[in-house]
Protein backbone atom coordinates (compact mmCIF):
# COMPACT_ATOMS: atom_id res chain seq x y z
CA UNK A 1 0.00 0.00 0.00
CA UNK A 2 1.53 3.21 -0.64
CA UNK A 3 1.19 5.29 2.39
CA UNK A 4 3.51 7.82 4.55
CA UNK A 5 5.25 6.17 7.37
CA UNK A 6 4.87 2.46 5.71
CA UNK A 7 6.80 -0.34 6.72
CA UNK A 8 8.81 -2.56 4.55
CA UNK A 9 6.31 -5.57 5.15
CA UNK A 10 3.36 -3.70 3.74
CA UNK A 11 1.43 -2.92 6.70
CA UNK A 12 1.48 0.45 7.95
CA UNK A 13 2.09 0.82 11.84
CA UNK A 14 -0.31 2.03 14.08
CA UNK A 15 1.07 5.69 15.34
CA UNK A 16 -0.52 7.65 17.54
CA UNK A 17 -3.74 5.98 16.62
CA UNK A 18 -3.44 6.04 12.96
CA UNK A 19 -3.31 2.77 10.95
CA UNK A 20 -3.55 2.13 7.12
CA UNK A 21 -7.32 2.82 7.31
CA UNK A 22 -5.97 6.49 7.67
CA UNK A 23 -3.73 6.84 5.29
CA UNK A 24 -5.90 5.20 2.98
CA UNK A 25 -8.65 7.59 3.91
CA UNK A 26 -6.08 10.97 3.61
CA UNK A 27 -5.63 9.71 0.07
CA UNK A 28 -9.48 9.41 -0.46
CA UNK A 29 -9.91 12.58 -2.75
CA UNK A 30 -13.52 11.11 -3.40
CA UNK A 31 -14.65 10.74 -0.01
CA UNK A 32 -13.52 13.95 1.53
CA UNK A 33 -15.25 15.59 -1.36
CA UNK A 34 -18.24 15.03 -0.81
CA UNK A 35 -18.06 15.40 3.08
CA UNK A 36 -17.51 11.88 4.68
CA UNK A 37 -15.65 12.59 7.80
CA UNK A 38 -13.25 9.49 9.06
CA UNK A 39 -14.50 9.12 12.90
CA UNK A 40 -13.03 5.85 14.00
CA UNK A 41 -11.04 2.90 11.97
CA UNK A 42 -9.16 0.11 14.08
CA UNK A 43 -9.34 -3.74 14.38
CA UNK A 44 -11.47 -4.77 11.81
CA UNK A 45 -14.10 -1.88 13.04
CA UNK A 46 -14.60 1.60 11.03
CA UNK A 47 -16.87 4.30 12.06
CA UNK A 48 -17.58 7.28 9.41
CA UNK A 49 -19.77 9.94 9.04
CA UNK A 50 -21.85 12.41 6.20
CA UNK A 51 -24.00 15.49 5.88
CA UNK A 52 -27.22 14.93 3.66
CA UNK A 53 -26.50 18.62 1.04
CA UNK A 54 -29.02 20.05 -1.30
CA UNK A 55 -26.78 18.41 -4.15
CA UNK A 56 -27.27 14.39 -2.61
CA UNK A 57 -31.33 14.71 -2.92
CA UNK A 58 -32.69 12.67 -5.76
CA UNK A 59 -36.36 13.68 -7.50
CA UNK A 60 -38.20 12.72 -4.61
CA UNK A 61 -36.24 15.18 -1.96
CA UNK A 62 -34.72 12.66 -0.67
CA UNK A 63 -31.35 11.21 -0.38
CA UNK A 64 -30.01 9.63 -3.67
CA UNK A 65 -29.24 5.89 -3.09
CA UNK A 66 -26.06 6.19 -4.39
CA UNK A 67 -24.47 8.34 -1.84
CA UNK A 68 -25.42 6.56 0.93
CA UNK A 69 -23.89 3.30 -0.70
CA UNK A 70 -20.92 5.77 -1.02
CA UNK A 71 -20.72 6.37 2.83
CA UNK A 72 -21.10 2.54 3.59
CA UNK A 73 -18.60 1.54 1.41
CA UNK A 74 -16.33 4.66 2.67
CA UNK A 75 -16.76 2.84 6.33
CA UNK A 76 -16.58 -1.07 4.67
CA UNK A 77 -13.04 0.29 3.01
CA UNK A 78 -11.77 1.56 6.47
CA UNK A 79 -12.56 -1.11 8.31
CA UNK A 80 -10.91 -3.98 6.00
CA UNK A 81 -7.67 -1.56 5.35
CA UNK A 82 -7.31 -1.02 9.25
CA UNK A 83 -5.43 -4.10 9.74
CA UNK A 84 -2.62 -2.63 7.35
CA UNK A 85 -2.27 -4.63 4.05
CA UNK A 86 -3.95 -3.08 0.89
CA UNK A 87 -7.55 -4.60 0.98
CA UNK A 88 -10.35 -3.55 -1.79
CA UNK A 89 -13.88 -4.63 -2.67
CA UNK A 90 -14.92 -7.36 -4.03
CA UNK A 91 -18.56 -6.59 -3.94
CA UNK A 92 -21.07 -5.15 -1.87
CA UNK A 93 -24.98 -4.92 -1.54
CA UNK A 94 -27.27 -2.25 0.02
CA UNK A 95 -30.60 -2.40 1.58
CA UNK A 96 -32.53 0.92 2.04
CA UNK A 97 -34.80 0.75 4.92
CA UNK A 98 -35.76 4.46 5.35
CA UNK A 99 -34.98 7.89 3.58
CA UNK A 100 -32.48 10.54 4.70
CA UNK A 101 -33.16 14.06 3.74
CA UNK A 102 -30.93 16.94 3.42
CA UNK A 103 -29.26 18.55 6.28
CA UNK A 104 -29.45 14.96 8.12
CA UNK A 105 -26.37 13.34 9.30
CA UNK A 106 -25.72 10.09 8.46
CA UNK A 107 -23.62 7.94 10.35
CA UNK A 108 -21.85 4.50 9.02
CA UNK A 109 -20.86 1.70 11.48
CA UNK A 110 -18.85 -0.68 10.01
CA UNK A 111 -18.30 -4.25 11.52
CA UNK A 112 -15.52 -7.05 10.74
CA UNK A 113 -17.95 -10.51 10.76
CA UNK A 114 -15.23 -12.88 9.20
CA UNK A 115 -11.93 -13.07 7.45
CA UNK A 116 -10.65 -15.57 5.87
CA UNK A 117 -7.64 -16.03 3.66
CA UNK A 118 -7.43 -12.57 1.87
CA UNK A 119 -11.23 -12.56 1.93
CA UNK A 120 -13.57 -10.84 4.13
CA UNK A 121 -17.14 -10.04 5.00
CA UNK A 122 -18.09 -7.01 6.54
CA UNK A 123 -21.56 -5.48 7.96
CA UNK A 124 -22.56 -1.98 7.70
CA UNK A 125 -24.89 -0.06 9.59
CA UNK A 126 -26.37 2.98 8.36
CA UNK A 127 -28.35 5.61 10.61
CA UNK A 128 -29.64 9.18 10.55
CA UNK A 129 -28.54 11.69 13.70
CA UNK A 130 -31.93 10.89 15.18
CA UNK A 131 -30.56 7.00 15.31
CA UNK A 132 -33.37 5.71 13.22
CA UNK A 133 -31.54 3.02 10.70
CA UNK A 134 -31.27 4.24 6.53
CA UNK A 135 -29.62 1.15 5.33
CA UNK A 136 -27.61 -2.21 5.58
CA UNK A 137 -24.82 -2.87 3.49
CA UNK A 138 -22.69 -5.90 2.90
CA UNK A 139 -19.39 -6.17 1.56
CA UNK A 140 -16.73 -8.79 0.77
CA UNK A 141 -13.14 -7.79 0.69
CA UNK A 142 -9.78 -8.99 -1.01
CA UNK A 143 -6.33 -8.38 0.02
CA UNK A 144 -4.53 -7.27 -2.28
CA UNK A 145 -0.99 -9.50 -2.90
CA UNK A 146 2.22 -7.45 -1.53
CA UNK A 147 3.85 -5.65 -4.86
CA UNK A 148 7.38 -6.91 -5.39
CA UNK A 149 9.89 -3.49 -4.85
Amino acid sequence: MAGHGGSASGGTPEVAGRNAAHDMFAADVASRGLGIELVAAADGAAVARMRVSDAMVNGHAIAHGGFVFLLADTAFALACNSHGPATVAAGGEITFVRPARAGDLLTAHATERTRYGRSGIYDVTVTRDDGEVVAEFRGRSRTLPPTAG
